[in-house]
Order: C-alpha cells, then sequence, then structure tokens
C-alpha cells in the first residue's frame, strides 16, 4: 500500500543503520574486551533500534513520495502529512511544500497566460491557422472557421484543402520552413466564389506545446478589391448604357423646346417616349447598384433560411401584370416546403423574379411560362427551382456568357423588351453566394429553362 514501506526495505535499512554498532559490538565481545552475554544484549538492542528508525525514516519517506504523487495528480499543492515526520525529512517536506506551492503559482499563472493568449487568437479579425510539420491544420480562430464553414481539418477537402493545396501559398510555406523567415503572398481562390486573400505565413522556433510550426495569417481582401473594381466597373457601364437614354430625353427636350413646342399631339408622344427613357436608366441604376451590393457580399454565406415554395407563388402573384400585358399563361408546379438553407430569403425572391421576368419578356407574346419548385437529389440533396419559356430559344454558343454584365444574344429585342442586361448577372451572383448551381438548356426555336439548385430540405 502506498505510504508504508516495504518489510524487504526496512530490513535492508536496519542492517545500513544498525550493522556497523552491531559489528563493532561482536569485535569487542571476540576480543574478550565485553562479556559475551552482555554483548549478545547490545547487539540484539541495536538490532531492534536499528530497525525501529528504518520503519520510521522509511515510513516517513513514503508518507512523503505519496503526498507528492498527490499534489502532481492535484492543484500541485502538497498535502499535510499525516503523522509526525522525523526532523530531517521534516525539513525535506518543507521544502518540497514550497517548490510545490512555487510551481502551482507558476503553473496557474502559464494557464492564465495561455487563455489570455487563445482569447486574443479567438476575437482576432483576421482568420488564423496553426499549422504541424506535416502542414496540417491544427487550429483556427473563429474568423477561420466562419471562412472555411467551420470545418478546419484538410483531409476531407472543402476551402481549407484548396487553400492548402494552392501553389503560391505551399511554396511560401516551405519558403518559410527552410528560411525561418515570415513570408508575404497573394492569393486567389477561385471556389466556391473569386476570393482575394493576402497571406502571412510565420515559422515558430521552439514549436507549440501541440506540435504547432507554421502561423499562417489570412487577410481577406475580397471586399475592399471587388470595390476597386466596382468602381471602375460601374463609371464604365453606367457612362456606356445610360448614354443612348440620356441622349434620347436630351433630343427630346430639344424637340419640345424647338419645332414640336406648341403641338400638343408630339408633346404627348415625345413625353410618353421619355418618361419610358427615365424608367429605362431608373431601372439600370437600380440593377447596378444592386448587382454592385451583391458582389460585396458574394463570398459571405448567408445565414437563415428561405422557403422556395411561398416565395416562388408570391413572386408569380406579383407577375399578374406583367403576365397580363404578354397575355402569357404561368403553369404553376411548386411542391410546399422547400426549404433552402442557409439562404437569404430577400435574394432569393430576387433571383425567382428576375428569372420569371426573364422568362415573360423573351417568351413568345401569347405563349406559355413554367415555374416548378421542387425536391431534389442531383447534383446534390436540395432544392430545384425552373422555370421554362417558348421563346426562341438560346444558340449553344451564347449560352455561357448569358449572365455576363449588358450581354444580350439579340441586342434590339432584348431592350425593346425593357430589360437591363443584368438580370441574369445579378441571378448567377447570388446563386455562387448561396453555393448553389445556375443551369441553363436552351436549344434554338425550342424555349429556355433556367434551373437553380440551392442547397436545402423539405419541412
Amino acid at each position: 500500500m502506498r505510504g508504508r514501506p516495504k518489510p524487504g526495505r526496512v530490513f535492508s535499512a536496519a542492517m545500513l543503520i544498525g550493522g556497523p554498532p552491531a559489528g563493532v559490538l561482536l569485535a569487542l565481545s571476540l576480543l574478550d574486551l565485553l562479556a559475551p552475554a552482555p554483548a549478545m544484549l547490545a547487539i540484539a538492542a541495536c538490532a531492534a533500534a536499528a530497525l525501529g528508525v528504518a520503519r520510521l525514516w522509511l515510513g516517513n519517506l513514503a508518507a512523503l513520495a505519496a503526498a507528492v504523487e498527490r499534489a502532481a495528480a492535484g492543484d500541485g499543492r502538497l498535502p499535510e502529512p499525516a503523522g509526525p515526520l522525523l526532523p530531517a525529512v521534516a525539513e525535506v517536506a518543507d521544502g518540497v511544500a514550497r517548490l510545490a506551492r512555487t510551481l502551482a503559482e507558476r503553473g496557474g499563472l502559464v494557464a492564465r497566460l495561455t487563455a489570455a493568449d487563445a482569447a486574443i487568437v479567438e476575437a482576432l479579425p483576421d482568420p488564423l491557422l496553426v499549422l504541424s510539420a506535416a502542414r496540417e491544420p491544427l487550429r483556427a480562430n473563429a474568423a477561420a472557421r466562419s471562412l472555411f464553414g467551420g470545418l478546419i481539418s484538410s483531409k476531407t477537402g472543402g476551402e481549407i484543402a484548396a487553400l492548402l493545396r494552392h501553389p503560391t501559398l505551399a511554396e511560401a510555406v516551405e519558403r518559410a520552413s527552410a528560411s525561418g523567415e515570415v513570408q508575404r503572398v497573394d492569393l486567389v481562390l477561385p471556389l466556391p466564389v473569386p476570393r482575394d486573400l493576402s497571406v502571412q505565413v510565420t515559422p515558430l522556433d521552439p514549436p507549440l506545446a501541440d506540435g504547432g510550426q507554421l502561423l499562417v495569417l489570412l487577410a481577406d481582401r475580397t471586399r475592399e478589391r471587388a470595390v476597386d473594381r466596382m468602381r471602375a466597373d460601374f463609371v464604365t457601364n453606367a457612362s456606356h448604357e445610360l448614354r443612348t437614354p440620356l441622349a434620347s430625353l436630351l433630343g427630346f427636350i430639344e424637340t419640345l423646346r424647338g419645332p414640336a413646342e406648341d403641338d400638343p399631339v408630339a408633346t404627348k408622344r415625345f413625353l410618353g417616349i421619355m418618361a419610358e427613357q427615365a424608367e429605362r436608366m431608373r431601372r439600370l441604376i437600380d440593377d447596378l447598384l444592386g448587382l454592385s451590393r451583391i458582389e460585396l457580399s458574394e463570398h459571405q454565406p448567408p445565414s437563415g433560411l428561405a422557403d422556395i415554395s411561398d416565395i416562388a407563388i408570391a413572386e408569380a402573384e406579383a407577375m399578374t401584370p406583367l403576365l397580363a400585358a404578354r397575355k402569357v399563361t404561368l403553369l404553376r408546379e411548386v411542391t410546399q416546403g422547400c426549404i433552402a438553407r442557409p439562404a437569404d430569403a430577400e435574394q432569393i425572391a430576387q433571383v425567382v423574379r428576375n428569372l420569371m421576368e426573364n422568362a415573360i419578356r423573351h417568351g413568345r407574346m401569347g405563349g406559355q411560362v413554367i415555374l416548378k419548385v421542387e425536391q431534389v437529389a442531383s447534383p446534390r440533396p436540395g432544392v430545384m427551382l425552373s422555370i421554362a419559356d417558348d421563346g426562341p430559344g438560346i444558340a449553344r454558343e451564347h449560352i455561357p456568357r448569358l449572365t455576363e454584365r449588358f450581354y444580350r444574344v439579340d441586342s434590339g429585342r432584348s431592350r425593346a423588351a425593357g430589360g437591363t442586361g443584368l438580370g441574369l448577372a445579378i441571378v448567377k451572383h447570388i446563386v455562387n453566394r448561396h453555393r448553389g448551381q445556375l443551369l441553363i438548356e436552351s436549344e434554338p426555336g425550342e424555349g429556355a429553362v433556367f434551373k437553380v439548385w440551392l442547397p436545402g430540405e423539405v419541412a
């Protein structure tokens, strides 16, 4: 039992303690300097005393060892011995107790500092990863978990795996490991949405307690660089697309001030055209601003959920005036309870609105539009929104470019239909933000089908 000396050890210690005096007594007896009987009694007394001292001494040491083990297993503080200690052992026990208190205090300080460090790292606004010698992620702060969807393992694939496989980052990691110096690089992750990152790789010497040898600090510059691009794009696109309606307005104003100043019939007709051109410019500016806002948040996945079934029905009802104006019949095949998650309901409504308006405006006058919402298992389990028209269809070479800004298969027909050329671009960016897929199927003369797959479920 821990705390009690073993008999063999007691006997050995007694031999060490009582052996020398017993040997002296035996020698005195053999030299006839001490009578045999008193010598034997003295040797027996010496052995008994040695045995008692050995048992007490080893018992004290065993008790001290047990107390140290309990301290090591507990909070580091040495408990009081169960009984009295020999003076020498008591001095050792006092020294061990002071050492244990000092170590416990230092351990508590280290724990507090470690917790503080972890809290600081966790609160950093920029994503941070700790990599092992094998280039595997060991830890990630809250910003990194948010950036990579809560997963930090590179073995399961996904965004973190794509990041660590990126040639630019892989080279920076190797250089940092070989040189022991901080490396800084810029890179672009193309999937699931384009993302601009500024990366700093810092080698750790000595390594962290968990084996971390490399610190990877990521600064997401997507928003800042997107703002710069969009500022230039907005000026270029707005100046180009607004030039025609603005020129028309200026021309009609000049006409109304001159030749048609006193012509009420011409005035009425020109004012109607001017109102149409002004409305076209308003829609164009609204779509440009809306697209800019969507692109700014495209790299950040949405939160919440959206009932695609209810949204589709509501947007279909809102299209009643346009359906009537085009004499288009709308067929609805909507499965109730199809939920997209995570999703931004307002943006999903915009997707449905743009696709339905596109189908109605570019479909056949007096034709038919089919709206479907259903649960699907491909490309992955989720919800499929499908909108089909019976218009002239789209040639295969145009399909990949339909989601580009202001791309039109037939510019004259598109402008006559009232489109801004931004609807499908808006749809693409919203679908990308939701980590979904946009599929376009069409053949000339056979209409077009626009399908949007979103991760989701059936309620």
